[in-house]
């Protein structure tokens, strides 16, 4: 019996980890696609031997990708920055690197694409980042109609940036900042959104459907903030940055290495980030979103 092969590209970060083990265990020879070999090898104790396949291919790059895509059954694309730098820009990554994958997956006759954007994805969002998002899942489904694609909220897990950065900050500041304290977040377990890409791939086509994925509980910035601290073993008094101090600190922060801060990061803090009425959501897909409390402890 032939395996099914399915290539992810950004299957090496944060979340392609827990969505390249669960393909492997379902049977999949799963390709590996990144910038490098070496940002994909780590991930072939995924799977048996073999089963796991680290493969060269930057979605920036045509030639790559054709070779990624040729003989797979499935393509996921996990690819997204936070912040441009140099020739990295949102429109390089999310618009014209997504727009590519769904070109060449229809191209090669790949049956199942999903296509990972975020909550708030709108072309009228005051955030460039959002912007892009939303002209990358046109350009997407332009390509290839049936192609399903996820917008997830605030994606959490124990290995992953959130809530980890908030803990650190916790041990090392005596106050903790909260910028955009009010606005709204869904945070979800990166394990249930793998789960669900999962059953995406193997379930009944839901072709050309748009998911919602966020957890049980919507909380604020500073809900989030506070908890993250608790839960570091250093809660801390909170300071709510205002909006005018937030946009002029991330004015000079932008500018320094690591990019810890964009206005147009700034811009996206306000805006609610929870699943919108009436969405398909996670739930549809059988699966009941684990809280953050049941997962980190």
């Amino acid at each position: 019996m032939t395996r099914k092969v399915a290539t992810v590209f950004g299957g090496s970060g944060f979340v392609g980890r827990s969505v390249v083990g669960r393909l492997a265990r379902a049977g999949y020879v799963v390709r590996v696609a990144g910038r490098t070999a070496r940002d994909a090898a780590c991930m072939r104790m995924q799977g048996d031997v073999g089963q796991v396949v680290p493969v060269v291919a930057s979605i920036t790059d045509e030639a790559g990708c054709v070779a990624a895509l040729e003989g797979c059954d499935l393509a996921i694309n996990l690819v997204g920055i936070l912040s441009p730098h140099g020739r990295t820009t949102f429109e390089a990554i999310h618009v014209e690197g997504a727009g590519r994958v769904a070109r060449l997956a229809a191209c090669a006759g790949v049956g199942r694409l999903i296509h990972v954007s975020a909550i708030g994805a709108a072309l009228d969002s005051p955030s460039a980042y959002a912007r892009s998002k939303a002209e990358g899942e046109c350009v997407v489904t332009r390509a290839m109609p049936e192609a399903v694609i996820i917008r997830p909220s605030l994606i959490f897990g124990v290995d992953g940036a959130f809530p980890a950065m908030f803990a650190r900050m916790a041990r090392l500041m005596p106050v903790m900042p909260v910028f955009g304290a009010a606005t709204r977040f869904q945070p979800v377990w990166v394990g249930d959104v793998a789960e669900g890409m999962l059953r995406i791939a193997t379930g009944e086509s839901v072709a050309g459907a748009v998911f919602e994925f966020g957890g049980p509980k919507i909380m604020t910035m500073r809900q989030i903030v506070a908890w993250a601290a608790q839960w570091s073993g250093h809660p801390r008094p909170l300071f709510e940055v205002p909006r005018w101090l937030a946009n002029a600190q991330a004015s000079v922060l932008e500018h320094l290495p690591g990019r810890m801060l964009t206005r147009d990061q700034v811009r996206l803090l306000y805006v609610d980030n929870v699943v919108a009425p009436g969405s398909r959501t996670i739930a549809m897909l059988g699966i009941t979103p684990a809280p953050m409390d049941l997962i980190l402890g």
